[in-house]
Order: structure tokens, then C-alpha cells, then sequence
């Protein structure tokens, strides 16, 4: 259902489930579970539920992306039914972000992994890539098949494209999401894993506080997603790192 020019309902929605992302404490709790299944059982909160939804305790790492890109979408489209109909275009094709790293990978020859075989997106690209970026909903990435290095560029240029920057509404904390988020992919591009933790934190504390501020702003929408892939990001790491290394010891 959408409710096309009502930003604040946008808002209500949104920032009800802004409350229900977990704290530190929260993110503590299940960090000491060794076991799947365990932290399966113990995952507390409403967040943490919708995310497990579909997860077995007996999942494989390929089960457990499938799961997570697929909760993901949804609350992109999600997010995008609450928004006025001028601004669902730019906030459909923000949530394609998540992709462009595997369809990078695609179009470098990678080898394409048994859930990306599975993946409704992914499948297209692999069965006729040239003839899905070129037709599908995708086609402005179709660049990537040529030069797979301007694949975060071509996303970018059609996000602002699609963003009516003219509307009656003032864009300077989408400016700021734009720039803030820029950096983080400047800065994990060159980190290692073992230091990616901090600077997630700090971005995480940085969306939190332009929230705040984006009250009935549509950038209100965009720093949620922003958080929310945050958010996923940290729990697929808790969830693969089980699976793959199940009983691992946490380091001292």
C-alpha cells in the first residue's frame, strides 16, 4: 500500500522501526554463542527475529546469503511503498547497492556460487548478462560488462538521476548520506578485515544522529536502509561465521 505524498507517514513508519534495531547490548549477547542453533534460539529482539526468519539451524553459508539478500530487498521495497511516488524510483534502485559487488564479480569472469545459480537477479546475469543489463531493470549497469570497474559509478549516476532533487524538500542531509557513504567505500577498499569493526561503529553513530535530524525529510529513508544494510552486514558475519566455523573459540 502506498500513501503517496504523505511523508509523515513515511516517518511514523520508519522511526518505529528505528526502535527496534538492536543496541550494543543487545549485539553483546549473541556475540559469546558458539553454536547456530543457539543463537538461532537466543537472538533477542523483534529486528533480530525478522532477520533469522527462514534460517535454519542446520543452514549452509550459500542458505544463509539467500536468506539475508531476500529479507533485504523486501524491506527495500518496503521502505519505498511507504514514500511518496516521486522519490520510490531512487529508493527502489538504492537498494540494488547491495548487488553490485557479486555483479562486479560477474562480470570479471568470477565463478558464480550455487545461490547466485538460485538468485531471481543473479540468474539473469548469468543465463544472458549482456541481454539482462540491456533490458532489464538493471540496464544502466550494463556498463560493467565492458569495464567492471565503473560499476559503482554507473549505480551512482543513475541514483542521482532517479533523485528528484528539485522537490520542495531541503536534499542537504542526502547530500550528507551521499559523502558520508562515499568515504566508507574509499576506506574498505583499503582496510583489512581485522579493522573494518571501529569505522562501521562510527559510521552507524553518524546515520543515527542525521536520523535524528531527517524528521518528514525523504533522506529520512535513505540513512534508514543505510543502517539497516549496517546492521545486516554485522549479523551475516555473526551467521556464516557460525556456520562455516561452527564451535569457534572467540579470540581473547
Amino acid at each position: 500500500m502506498t500513501h503517496d505524498g504523505d511523508l509523515a507517514y513515511a516517518w511514523a513508519r520508519l522511526s518505529a522501526r528505528m526502535g527496534e534495531r538492536p543496541d550494543e547490548v543487545a549485539w553483546r549477547r549473541i556475540e559469546p554463542i558458539r553454536e547456530l542453533p543457539a543463537l538461532l534460539d537466543a537472538a533477542p529482539g523483534p529486528a533480530f527475529r525478522r532477520w533469522l526468519r527462514g534460517i535454519t539451524s542446520d543452514a549452509g553459508p550459500h542458505a544463509i546469503e539467500a536468506v539475508l539478500l531476500a529479507h533485504w530487498r523486501a524491506l527495500g521495497r518496503e521502505v519505498a511503498s511507504w514514500m511518496p511516488a516521486a522519490w520510490q524510483p531512487a529508493l527502489e534502485w538504492a537498494v540494488l547497492v547491495t548487488d553490485l559487488p557479486v555483479l562486479q564479480h560477474l562480470a570479471r569472469g568470477g565463478e558464480a556460487l550455487p545461490w547466485m545459480r538460485e538468485d531471481p537477479v543473479y540468474r539473469e546475469f548469468l543465463e544472458s548478462p549482456r541481454e539482462a543489463t540491456a533490458f532489464g531493470h538493471q540496464a544502466p549497469l550494463a556498463v560493467a560488462w565492458s569495464d567492471p570497474d565503473r560499476i559503482f559509478g554507473a549505480w551512482r549516476e543513475e541514483w542521482s538521476r532517479r533523485v528528484p532533487w528539485r522537490a520542495r524538500v531541503d536534499t542537504t542531509l542526502l547530500a550528507q548520506l551521499v559523502r558520508a557513504l562515499g568515504v566508507r567505500r574509499i576506506f574498505l577498499a583499503q582496510a583489512s578485515l581485522a579493522d573494518g569493526t571501529a569505522p562501521r561503529r562510527v559510521l552507524a553513530e553518524s546515520l543515527t544522529m542525521q536520523f535524528r535530524r531527517a524528521t518528514l525529510n525523504p533522506a529520512a529513508a535513505f540513512i534508514f536502509l543505510a543502517l539497516y544494510a549496517l546492521d545486516l552486514e554485522r549479523m551475516r558475519g555473526e551467521l556464516l561465521r557460525r556456520a562455516i566455523f561452527p564451535g569457534f573459540e572467540l579470540a581473547a
